[in-house]
């Protein structure tokens, strides 16, 4: 009998995050495999395949999804919207867990958890032969048991409050997570994410997620951000873009090399 291949890590992190501990990844807009599998070897908790702002279609985030699973790492999946099909489908693939975008309401978020969930918490569509279930491999009870495991991230990015606090009481929802970027957007500051009209909205949104009994996760750019939000109780710190990084060390490299 085939075993899920992430439930142990999904249930190891939601332990770490109760303790107060952080869950370290890194955007991954890529659709090769191997950049998947550097992520895993590297040492980092998760990665975000990205649908929203990367190419990958559903037959690429499936292969991205196997290199996660070899190399170690949580693939979870930035849908590309609330739709039910898009929140399904990566689940269906094997996702640890789905990143929703957009999110502004709490009727929205009911209705990502129905669409992440089967019943009795969600009516998710039933479908046993999917890869998630190792293609009718796995127990019916023990797949839909484990599928319900599968972690719920909803990103905020604007400046409704009020909302938030009602989405961060949405039961089923496990992290909150901010987009600085989308943020700064909505404040007339595009990409301004330093600027501390960005950095005092963030820390408003932090405090009401917290309030609510809610994980807290944000997109640090530096070192010096990720430690910021860390310090103000963000637990799911998503750093840097996987072709950003690869960029940024080949104009190094290619800058040192220059110079010798």
């Amino acid at each position: 009998m085939a075993d899920n291949a992430w439930l142990g890590k999904v249930r190891q992190a939601r332990r770490l995050l109760r303790d107060g501990g952080t869950l370290n990844g890194i955007f991954c807009k890529a659709t090769a495999p191997e950049f998947i599998e550097c992520v895993g070897h590297a040492g980092f908790d998760f990665c975000i395949l990205d649908m929203e702002h990367g190419p990958s279609g559903f037959e690429t985030l499936q292969h991205l999804i196997r290199a996660a699973e070899v190399s170690g790492v949580m693939p979870f999946v930035r849908t590309r919207d609330a739709l039910e099909v898009s929140i399904a489908a990566p689940l269906d693939l094997g996702a640890a867990g789905i990143q929703v975008p957009q999110v502004a309401s709490r009727d929205t978020a009911d209705s990502v958890v129905r669409a992440a969930r089967f019943a009795p918490t969600g009516q998710r569509g039933v479908c046993r032969f999917v890869r998630a279930a190792a293609f009718s491999a796995i127990g019916r009870a023990e797949y839909f048991a484990a599928a319900n495991e599968a972690l719920v991230i909803l990103q905020l990015e604007g400046t409704c409050l009020d909302a938030y606090a009602e989405i961060a009481k949405t039961p089923g929802v496990d992290i909150l997570f901010i987009g600085p970027y989308d943020l700064s957007q909505k404040l007339g500051l595009n990409g301004d994410i330093e600027n501390p009209r960005v950095q005092e909205e963030i820390r408003k949104i932090i405090e009401v997620a917290k309030a609510n009994g809610k994980t807290v996760g944000i997109f640090a750019d530096t070192l010096g951000q990720a430690r910021l939000w860390k310090s103000l109780g963000c637990q799911y710190i998503a750093y840097s873009v996987d072709v950003g990084l690869f960029y940024n060390v080949c104009r190094e490299t290619a800058q040192a090399l220059k110079g010798l």
